[in-house]
């Protein structure tokens, strides 16, 4: 059965039905928008829409219900996952236009996934003035005008503007060699399909196709597909951002059924210019249980804001309990920044910090008690040794002989709290400072500045939250999250 203190009050969520991927991030005319992947009759259809959601600050959000149906022939199976490009001045009216781009999905049935026919991807993008209302469908790009190496499975367009010009992203699953002492050898593997327009997105030309660094054997050891593809800019370093499909499972990396990471790019190396990425950098956004698809923008403060689908496919574990009528919620915004590492580091943007209520300090050895499923917990500076923070009784947050993670109780209650799931660790050689969000049935915790993220949702008994500390730290405080009013 629901329980209303489960539903988080500053991460997106639908009002009920299915949500996945993010979709369309961007600051329009001034307020935030994010669309999303969204099944408003889920569990009895699955059939995908854009939800949408606005917001002045990145944490207070309005829904605004479904933005684009599948209305035309040519995304009659859903309108799967794409981006928005906002076009300064090019309105009729002279302010902002928004250009919208999306996978158009077409299949005969959904019993498979239809991997070299009876399928079709079609890219198409619609416009808008105000981000609610928008323009005829127009296609850009169907099956036809794919590499023939391409299978059917091409989708997820990311557009942007550099070098005078629009290019745009699109994620594929290839078939090719696997052998090169036989060539009739052929398997599946990921890439990134890199087109260009000079007419702001009216249409477009093919520019080349990124590759695994080793086009043979390679392909098996890094996806036989990779989705939701992104670019991030940092001064004179490029990142190229995908999740790939189908990478093997190891003890401290590759944990969930599909992966999110990116490829960091050597200093003054753009991805429209690359043929080929090395597979050996290939990291990880985020550890926890929860976490696919995220995109990525830069607002009108030059900040690179990413939000990730706080779900997964994956069917190891329960997505919600039953009994609920709505299922997954997206990440809070996180501001991405370039570490001395040449990484990338990921936090809660800034306005967060506006909904914290009067802070506690967090005791060593002992409990603290909230009055919400709502809190923003800061250790800084902690001393070298095992140690955990329990929530609830039911999630642990843990150091343990160079291992870091997060893990459930194996009580009844955590069972109950888990939904399914067990344990997600890493290597880690040493802990500095550690922050955990609680909202409701989500959590999120950032490691040594957002070098290492884990996400989870978890569906504890209590609408009370109560913290169990071991960490020793220079501080340790309890910030009580007040629920933004709307």
């Amino acid at each position: 059965m629901s329980k209303q203190f489960w539903n988080p009050s500053f991460h997106i969520e639908p009002r009920q039905g299915w949500l996945n991927d993010p979709n369309g991030l961007c600051q329009f005319r001034g307020r935030y928008h994010a669309y999303y992947q969204y099944a408003p009759n889920w569990p009895t259809d699955e059939l995908k829409y854009w939800g949408h959601v606005v917001s002045d600050d990145l944490i207070s959000w309005e829904d605004l219900g479904v933005a684009l149906a599948p209305d035309i022939q040519l995304d009659r199976s859903g309108v799967f996952s794409g981006c928005t490009w906002v076009d300064k001045g090019g309105a009729p009216d002279g302010g902002d236009l928004m250009r919208v781009f999306y996978t158009g999905n077409v299949v005969d049935t959904f019993d498979d996934e239809r991997v070299d026919w009876g399928r079709e991807a079609n890219q198409i993008m619609t416009t808008s003035e105000n981000g609610l209302h928008f323009s005829p469908k127009k296609a850009l790009l169907t099956n036809a005008d794919y590499p023939t190496s391409c299978t059917l499975h091409v989708r997820d367009p990311k557009v942007w503007e550099q070098d005078g010009c629009l290019h745009m992203l699109l994620g594929a699953r290839q078939r090719g060699p696997l052998d090169t002492d036989n060539p009739d050898a052929r398997g599946d593997f990921g890439s990134v399909l890199v087109y260009d327009s000079h007419d702001k997105g009216e249409s477009w030309r093919l520019r080349r196709t990124i590759l695994p660094k080793n086009t043979t054997v390679a392909h098996l050891v890094f996806g036989y597909m990779w989705e939701c593809p992104n670019v991030i800019r940092m001064g004179d370093r490029e990142f190229l951002a995908v999740c790939p499909q189908g990478l093997p499972s190891e003890s401290y990396r590759w944990q969930n059924l599909w992966q999110a990471g990116y490829f960091p790019l050597p200093a003054h190396e753009k991805i429209i210019d690359i043929d080929a990425v090395p597979l050996d950098n290939f990291t990880e956004w985020d550890h926890g249980f929860d976490f696919y698809a995220p995109q990525i923008f830069t607002d009108e403060r030059g900040r690179t804001i990413s939000i990730g689908w706080m779900g997964t496919f994956d069917h190891s574990y329960t997505s919600v309990p039953e009994g609920m009528d709505r299922a997954h919620t997206m990440t809070l915004p996180r501001e991405i920044t370039l570490g001395a590492d040449g990484l990338l580091r990921q936090r809660p943007v800034t306005e967060l910090d506006n909904y914290r209520g009067e802070v506690r300090a967090l005791p060593c050895d002992k409990s603290l008690v909230s009055d919400s499923l709502a809190a923003d917990v800061i250790l800084k500076q902690i001393e070298d040794g095992d140690a955990q923070i329990w929530l609830n009784d039911v999630l642990e947050i843990f150091i343990e002989s160079g291992s870091f993670g997060i893990r459930f109780a194996q009580t009844e209650a955590g069972e109950l709290a888990s939904a399914g799931r067990r344990i997600r660790s890493i290597r880690l050689e040493s802990l500095d400072d550690l922050r955990m969000i609680v909202d409701g049935s989500t959590m999120e915790v950032y490691v040594n500045g957002g070098a290492e993220v884990f996400s989870t949702r978890w569906f504890p008994l209590s609408d009370r939250l109560t913290i169990r500390n071991s960490f020793r730290a220079r501080s340790s405080l309890v910030y009580p999250l007040i629920k933004p009013t709307r």
